[in-house]
């Protein structure tokens, strides 16, 4: 049984299924039904792929793994059963013999004001496509404001942390507003204008110092607003109030700040690391001899850094997934076991058109960490073409569709148009499960809020103002990235109404409700984790490479 379908899942379900060849049962828990390429959201987000290219079917990738839709609510692990959710709210119970728990990580809150009722996440595919949505509608409702600076608000996009992740979608995100002003005149001496904010003293802190400030200049030379050693004192319906004490006019605020083990891993009662569970170098979990754990949710202790443990990125999540896979065919008598070592793969980072920063060890310094740590840093054009060489060479799936849309992307103008699809209330910040989008009338599973309880989103509304989108006519919504069959319901709450979305003064927009007289499924407790104070800070996520 493995539990999550990421980097360090994905990875695992194909190498076990590749060594056992049919003499194992394999089944996969997952929320959706396919692998999604965390590297390239930021792509989908700016319009230059389609948002398929970065998914990779799981049924059709691993032909000898049984998929089971759903989230994993509980773990008995001493009955050894596995208790889930499946995407219309029914529940039901898998029992295993080995069990590989990959479940992830979610958005990191901290306890700011008004962040986790205005501000959205990027680490699911419905969040991207809320973004990029959201960004176009922005820029055509500047251009027809009535006074400038109703237009220099909305033209305003403010994105909190200068990791990988805040770094790409701020970098792909002025290059793609700038083209749609192109088509959208705005008023005399407005432009869009991005801001990134950070406490750091650099951008992206985990890279290399060169490649660092050659980002921090691909990013000024494009007029993103970089401003490091500040972050958001608190969030409003109009705006964003900084630490230096300056208020910003702004409709958009993207959470970029990092990442925290998905909330299943502290429900066990096992020893933790950080909110991390507690692993051997060989990925099992001390104590229980049955149980694997890899990927963001593992504390897996790192064997080239006596007393440190592996960062949460993508390149340890993929990695770490063969070696479980290994180690558990080894267990079932294939093979024998082996620790995790890892040497550093460097690092790529797409700055946005041809512009990106890597950092790609030697050929020869592959197998020698020492000798890997001394690899060229690359900047511009050539870096660029790194780049994308690096992420079709890791896509499981999908490379020639990715490549395609790139060439679309040089020759053709990119399409600036918003499907409305994705709605604010359905991408909240505050939830366990941001692969999964909120549907009229579900249920949400939400993290801990600031002290520790559930949040109030967990019982069906959000709370607080949200940003008010314009409500499309009467009809069908269909929620891409959800499991399941689209529900076929207007917006709960939602006003229909015509014309140009403005901020709400009263009231937000309640959360999602059950239809009147609809019978409710029964659904576990949503799983809940400790205080994000408690939590290592995030130095990347499954997102980062």
């Amino acid at each position: 049984m493995i539990v999550g379908a990421g980097f360090a899942g994905y990875r695992t379900a194909r190498t076990l299924s590749r060594l056992t060849r049919n003499r194992a049962d394999i089944t996969l828990l997952n929320p959706t039904d396919y692998f999604l390429y965390l590297p390239l959201l930021p792509q989908v987000a700016a319009g230059i792929l389609e948002p398929r290219r970065v998914t990779v079917s799981l049924t059709g990738t691993l032909r000898h793994v049984r998929l089971v839709l759903g989230e994993a609510d509980d773990i008995d692990l001493d009955a050894r059963t596995v208790h889930y959710s499946d995407p219309e709210g029914g529940i039901g119970t898998l029992t295993y013999d080995r069990l590989v728990l990959a479940a992830g990580s979610v958005n990191k809150l901290l306890p700011i004001p008004g962040v986790a009722e205005h501000a959205h996440g990027f680490r699911g595919l419905p969040e991207a496509l809320y973004l990029r949505d959201h960004v176009t509608r922005q820029v055509e409702l500047a251009a027809g404001a009535e006074d400038p600076k109703s237009c220099r608000s909305r033209c305003t996009f403010v994105v909190v942390g200068a990791g990988y992740t805040g770094t790409e979608v701020a970098a792909q995100g002025q290059l793609f507003t700038d083209e749609l002003v192109r088509k959208q005149p705005l008023w005399q001496g407005v432009r869009p204008r991005w801001l990134l904010l950070d406490i750091a003293e650099r951008v992206m802190p985990e890279m290399d110092e060169k490649l660092s400030r050659t980002a921090d200049r691909v990013l000024r030379q494009r007029g993103v607003d970089v401003r490091m050693g500040t972050s958001v004192k608190e969030a409003t319906h109009t705006g964003v109030l900084l630490t230096d004490g300056e208020f910003v006019d702004t409709r958009t605020l993207v959470w970029c700040v990092g990442v925290r083990p998905d909330p299943l891993a502290a429900s066990l009662g096992l020893p933790m690391e950080r909110g991390r569970l507690l692993v051997e170098p060989t990925l099992h979990v001390p104590g229980r001899p049955e149980v694997f754990a890899c990927g963001d949710a593992a504390a897996v202790p790192d064997l080239t850094k006596p007393g440190e443990y592996t960062p949460m990125t993508a390149q340890h999540a993929w990695r770490q997934g063969k070696v479980a896979g290994h180690n558990v065919a080894a267990s079932l008598g294939i093979g024998e076991p082996k620790p995790y070592r890892h040497s550093d793969l460097g690092f790529v980072v797409d700055l946005g058109g041809i512009k990106a920063a890597a950092n790609p060890p030697p050929p020869f310094g592959r197998g020698d960490p020492h000798l890997a740590s001394l690899g060229v840093p690359l900047s511009g054009a050539v870096a660029g073409a790194v780049t994308r060489g690096y992420h079709l060479a890791a896509m499981p799936g999908n490379r020639v569709r990715v490549a395609a849309d790139w060439l679309l992307d040089a020759v053709l103008p990119r399409q600036g148009v918003q499907l409305g699809l994705v709605r604010s209330w359905s991408v909240p910040l505050d939830t366990a499960s941001p692969e999964l989008a909120r549907v009229p009338g579900g249920q949400k599973k939400a993290g801990p809020d600031k002290t520790g309880a559930e949040s109030p989103a967990a019982s069906g509304g959000r709370g607080g103002a949200q940003w008010q989108e314009t409500p499309d006519k009467p009809g069908p919504v269909a929620v891409p990235g959800a499991a399941g069959k689209p529900h076929a319901s207007p917006v709960p709450g939602a006003s229909e109404r015509s014309g140009p979305a403005r901020q709400q003064d009263g009231p937000a927009k309640p959360g999602p409700t059950a239809v009147p007289g609809a019978p409710e499924s029964p659904r576990r407790q949503p799983r809940t984790s400790a205080p994000d104070a408690a939590q290592e800070p995030a130095k990347g996520s499954e997102g980062d490479t």
